[in-house]
């Protein structure tokens, strides 16, 4: 038995729905279900036995211990998390809130319930942490000292403290991972590819920050989900590992790629969706470029990602477009 938090979101979702299909292992969610997550994410295990949904918040510890004693599972998979950018700059209180003071929260309720070597408590994290790499610095490795530059990731940070500090302290058998950037279905429309999506769909601008050459590197959200359970099952408590897709792409060119997609999936009548692009003021203590080093995570468990970025990203335009009802029905109206 698994306990995810965040299960109702985009990463933790593709997790939850992926798990089901490959194992037999019954998984708990917890979400509260705030603007980010939905049910209609896990549609594909309405009706699984092997699955319980539970809204609920994990500062609740009360609620978590609760969980805990009934289902007894071997592992705490912790999702939950506020994660855009945007919205922690305007309202950084609800990011200290989720992330630094949930994480504590499920930390001490996990704590008290770890009585076994075999327990795990798997905290997924981001590469935000790290801070903003120069045009010519190597990729982010796990030794990097963390240098935040948004309250969002300050918040990680902190959660990433004390899961260090708990493994340290208290011997809580902990595993943290560090992402770039996700991409795939499920993913709330404010994050960059869906947004440019939906926009370019309703035939309104592409507003793309600053001058554009922002980079990430982009990972496919199913090849994240296939590390996170390699970690899992492999990693060293204690251990924190990279997951990378290997794929620096500069903003620009990722609005560009997913414009030729929908140029040739879903023609405009009026030219191109490239046309649409609108540069627009830069976000505020914007990082100019993230990339991960995930030489550690190939080392010592064998993993690395399957999709290239336009491979991963065709499938993900495919998908919105197959979608549009649920996802994007307002958007498109």
């Amino acid at each position: 038995m698994l306990l995810v938090t965040g299960g109702a979101g985009f990463i933790g979702s593709n997790f939850v729905v992926a798990t089901l299909a490959q194992a037999d292992e019954p998984i708990v969610t917890l979400d509260k279900l705030s603007y980010a997550g939905s049910l209609m994410n896990l549609a594909a295990v309405s009706g699984d036995a092997r699955h319980v949904f539970v809204r609920g918040d994990i500062c609740d510890r009360e609620l978590v211990r609760g969980l805990l004693r009934k289902h007894k599972p071997r592992a705490i998979v912790h999702f939950a998390a506020e994660s855009h950018v945007d919205r922690s700059i305007t309202g950084p209180a609800e990011f200290v809130q989720t992330n630094v003071v949930g994480t504590w929260s499920l930390l001490e309720v996990a704590r008290a319930y770890c009585t076994d070597d075999a327990f795990r408590f798997l905290h997924i994290s981001t590469d935000e942490v790290y801070g903003s790499l120069a045009a010519d610095e190597a990729a982010f490795t796990e030794e990097r000292p963390f240098a935040p530059n948004s309250p969002y990731a300050a918040s990680k940070a902190a959660a990433d403290h004390l899961v260090r500090a708990y493994f340290h302290t208290y011997g809580l058998p902990v595993l943290t991972t560090n992402c770039s950037n996700n991409y795939g279905p499920h993913q709330y429309p404010e994050k960059l590819i869906p947004l440019m999506i939906r926009n370019a769909l309703a035939g309104k601008p592409l507003p793309v920050y600053g001058d554009g050459r922002n980079v990430r590197d982009w990972l496919y959200v199913s090849d994240h989900c296939d590390a996170l359970r390699l970690v899992l099952a492999k990693g060293r408590p204690g251990e924190t590992y990279n997951i990378g897709g290997e794929s620096e792409r500069a903003n620009n060119e990722v609005v560009r790629t997913l414009c030729a997609l929908l140029d040739r999936a879903r023609p405009r009548k009026a030219g191109s969706y490239a046309e649409l692009i609108a540069f627009v003021t830069d976000r505020p203590g914007h990082d100019r470029r993230y990339a991960m080093n995930i030489a550690k995570i190939r080392r010592e468990l064998g993993w690395q990602p399957r999709e290239s970025f336009e491979t991963g990203l065709e499938k993900t335009v495919q998908w919105y477009l197959a979608n549009l009802e649920r996802h994007f029905a307002q958007a498109v109206a």
